[in-house]
């Protein structure tokens, strides 16, 4: 913890030194310009940005569409971007004291290729200026996507691979063929510019675990490839990148209702606006009940509330803003369960009752405790998977003269989690037995009695039994991050000299235990009791519980330190990026040999990583342009998945080398949007961590070394029909397979787990007037469940609707929406995986097959109140 306090003792005294220089740096010569923005249809417009190019002094337009902002003297550029509309942008010459006028007239924008975007970049510039693929969605598109995780929202953007079947956490997100076991590993998650967790692999957890969507978030941008490895954090596949709203001259606020099927409750609420003069505010979050949704027995509840302040000074030239986070928020997450296999169909299967089975989660198997050498434990399965805790992150920049410019963040977060789920079986048997063969292949007497707990009668002799595990995972987690960036502007170059520092600092104790229940939605506690030889009562299963204890006490310390620089040029017809990237990563391992024996493993290990990028675009004229870019990047293996040679000696630790490179296009004219890539991704000599199951029942982490290759194509087309409505939609082919796998040669030249060849998006939006529709569906490809390639899943697809009407209320532009939101209309059990934990060893045939289909059909009603 030496390292943890020094680090945030200097990350905030830098902070502060930086805030007081900017502060006290004094004003240039300038003059203003004010004026008025419209659209097409002289609608005045409210909260367009306006900004003064190549440096982050701006405005927003007020309630009228108007705006006023003090400009250095001399030739400047002036943006005006706003979301859903083409960035327009005007050079203005500037005599110091004179006032100018300058007005605006903004044209909508399909596929927000002029959006100005803010990820993989430090210079201001649009999607279609950028040379590498990017992805971005307003906030309207982020809260009709948003039914069930972020999968739903993540499976819309090209070039990913989302699954979200284990609820509304730990999302699988997959990108570009490269092999994981999902969730966040090659794509941090982003928020507002720094990683909801900087190191990925401490444990198992996945980011969305720390932080929740709400209707405060303005857009979010998906950077892939190229220049994403180099700054901040930095990245191995792309970066997905939440931005907050923040407020303005205007007040917004915004309450809405949400009702769904399976008992869901939810408000959500946002309020922003001006609480001073350049100073501004925003706050948003919500309050959610749900008992769904599946059906378990186990509802959960929960709010997060986040919120910012900023403050712009130094006559624009500055801004300093704070944003805030704190979560008390429990979900439940289901794990793959037993499904009906007939004929190569994989299908929810039906219980003992006669009734269909979405899941094997259970009320009934939440009230078990037992000693372990640390005490009594009792377990929290009953909240699944908690996250209470907060983060606070300061954003500092100011523009020097002479194009100079600095930025820095810094965020300090501490969560206490809990991670506990059902898992699929009793990692021996998995599947449903008869009674009889449970008391044989246990060696039990034959004679055993089978009682359910609820009420003592005995089970009807066709009844199936089904035993499996629970896993509680105790996963407290803290951590200091900041980055530090010197840009200078010159002749289109944009130089940017950067740092990022973290320290991040974890544990992971785990709990298993076994129980006995029937084979039903939401199983039942069964009793096993026999006589023994002596004439004893033996109770097997009391109560349903079998047997548990503590099988893991480890904490795991990440301390980070990189360095990069990048130039970004911008000229009149070529664009290019180059830079380079050195990073020293650092892992402090401590694992307890024997959970309550004192007797604790320790060691440190040490990489140095290296990246460059290299990127260019060319514009062909003001609709086209073609691009390519190539970069060699690193990954530091997961530090959970050292193991000690002796002890006090880790195993070696050496960064994975991630080759990619990318040519493509982007074309935007009139009605017509596109864009289009052919990508390699390289990915070499990685450590894959897997939770297997071992022949005692228990689960371990094994590991394994191995390398891809990826060949691709992603397109993405958005073409409107008449004004209000448009067509979408985007696909993705792409040919990965094993060119390395250690201790397995058979296996090179497959296809990695879980990863299709194809992937697609087709949908249809109209607005007109108050009405709006969007209708989409999302198809995914047949894949396979393990590496071995001897399980395939079929493909599915996921139909979509969102359909609301805008009643205005009162004046100006308050008003309600009254929206009808449904998620796998046509109900879909459309498999995603098969069991991680059999690995290579699950087979196809058999009565049952182990493996976790999509959620099911849900409706939403939602009704938003903005004023």
């Amino acid at each position: 913890m030496a390292n943890f306090k020094l680090l945030q003792t200097t990350i905030q005294r830098l902070a502060f030194a930086l805030l007081f220089c900017a502060t006290a740096l004094s004003a240039h010569a300038q003059g203003t310009v004010s004026g008025k923005i419209k659209d097409r249809n002289d609608n005045s417009l409210v909260g367009v940005t306006i900004l003064i190019k190549g440096t982050s002094r701006g405005t927003i337009t007020g309630a009228d569409g108007s705006y006023k902002l003090s400009v250095p003297q001399g030739k400047q550029v002036l943006v005006a971007s706003f979301i859903g509309f083409s960035t327009n942008t005007v050079e203005v010459t500037i005599e110091s004291g004179q006032t100018y006028t300058q007005n605006f007239t903004m044209e909508k924008d399909n596929l927000s290729l002029d959006e100005v975007v803010v990820t993989a970049t430090f210079a201001s510039r649009s999607q279609k200026e950028a040379p590498l693929s990017m992805t971005y969605l307003n906030s309207n598109q982020i809260q009709r996507l948003t039914s069930n995780s972020q999968a739903d929202i993540l499976r819309s953007i090209p070039g990913i691979t989302a699954e979200g079947g284990g609820g509304e956490v730990a999302s699988n997100i997959f990108v570009r063929g490269m092999p994981s076991g999902g969730q966040y590993q090659f794509t941090p998650l982003q928020v507002d510019g720094l990683p909801v967790l900087s190191t990925f692999g401490l444990n198992s957890s996945a980011h969305d675990v720390y932080f929740r969507n709400d209707i405060g978030i303005r857009s979010l941008e998906f950077a892939r490839g190229g220049a994403s490895t180099l700054f901040g954090a930095g990245s191995v596949a792309g970066i997905i990148n939440y931005a907050s709203i923040t407020g303005g001259p205007v007040s917004d606020n915004k309450v809405q209702l949400e009702l769904a099927q399976g008992g869901r409750a939810k408000v959500d609420f946002l309020s922003s606006g001006a609480l001073a003069e350049n100073l501004y505010y925003a706050i948003s979050g919500f309050y959610r009940y749900d008992e769904g949704p599946l059906e378990t027995g186990l509802p959960t509840r929960g709010y997060q509330i986040r919120a910012n302040i900023k403050r712009i000074f130094n006559e624009g030239k500055s801004s300093f803003t704070v944003y805030g986070q704190a979560i008390d928020d429990n979900v439940q997450f289901y794990l793959p369960y037993p499904l009906a296999n007939q004929n190569g169909e994989k299908a929810r299967p039906i219980g003992n009752d006669g009734e269909e089975i979405f899941t094997m989660l259970t009320s009934e198997a939440t009230s078990f405790s037992f000693d372990t050498p640390n005490g009594v434990y009792e377990s929290r399965i009953a909240d699944g998977v908690i996250t209470q805790g907060n983060y606070v992150m300061a954003d500092l920049k100011h523009n020097f003269g002479d194009n100079w410019k600095i930025s820095s963040k810094v965020k300090a977060a501490k969560y206490d989690h809990w991670f506990n789920l059902f898992l699929d079986g009793d990692g021996i048997h998995n599947t449903p037995e008869a009674q009889d063969t449970y008391l044989e292949d246990r060696a039990l007497p034959a004679d055993a009695s089978f009682t359910y707990v609820d009420n003592g009668e005995g089970l009807a002799g066709s009844d199936l039994l089904f035993e499996n595990r629970i896993l509680d995972r105790q996963r407290p987690m803290e951590e200091m991050a900041g980055e530090l960036n010197l840009t200078k502007s010159v002749n289109g170059h944009n130089f940017t000299l950067g740092t990022f520092l973290s320290d991040t600092r974890a544990e992971d104790n785990n709990w298993l235990y076994r129980y006995l229940g029937d084979f039903s939605n939401a199983p039942r506690m069964v009793a096993l009791s026999y006589m023994d030889t002596t004439g004893q009562m033996v109770n097997y299963s009391t109560g349903g519980f079998i047997s548990g204890n503590q099988t893991s006490n480890t904490t795991i310390e990440s301390v980070k330190r990189a360095f990069y620089f990048a130039d970004e040029y911008q000229g009149e017809k070529f664009n290019f990026d180059i830079g380079v990237r050195v990073e020293q990563a650092t892992g402090f391992i401590t694992k307890e040999s024997g959970v309550g024996s004192n007797n604790f493993l320790k060691g440190r290990v040490d990489a140095t990583g290296f990246a460059i990028a290299g990127a260019g675009l060319y514009k062909l004229n003001r609709n086209t342009s073609i691009y390519a870019n190539a970069s060699r990047g690193y990954f530091f293996p997961e530090l959970r998945g050292v193991k000690f040679s002796s002890p006090g000696v880790p195993q070696s630790y050496e960064p994975e080398e991630v080759i990619q490179a990318e040519i493509g296009g982007k074309y935007s004219s009139g009605s017509l949007a596109a864009t289009g890539a052919v990508y390699l991704v390289a990915l070499n000599d990685r450590r894959s961590v897997d939770f297997v199951n071992l022949p005692s029942g228990g689960v371990t982490e094994e590991v394994s070394v191995q390398s891809t290759r990826t060949i691709g194509v992603e397109v993405n087309v958005n073409y409107q029909l008449v004004p209000g409505v448009n067509l979408y939609g985007n696909a993705t082919y792409q040919d990965a397979q094993f060119t390395k796998f250690e201790g397995n040669n058979e296996l090179v030249g497959k296809t990695p787990r879980r990863q299709p060849a194809f992937i697609s998006t087709l949908g249809v939006s109209v607005e007109k007037g108050g009405f709006d529709l969007d209708l989409s569906n999302n198809f995914l490809g047949s894949k396979f469940a393990n590496d071995a390639n001897t399980v395939e899943l079929d493909a599915y697809s996921i139909l979509r609707a969102n359909v609301g009407y805008r009643i205005s209320l009162g004046e100006g532009d308050e008003s309600v929406r009254i929206g009808l939101s449904g998620f796998n209309l046509l109900n879909s059990d459309g498999v995603t995986e098969g069991s991680p934990r059999q690995g290579n060893s699950q087979i196809s045939g058999g009565e049952f097959f182990v493996g976790r289909p999509i959620l099911p059909r849900r409706i939403f009603i939602r009704i938003l109140f903005d004023f």
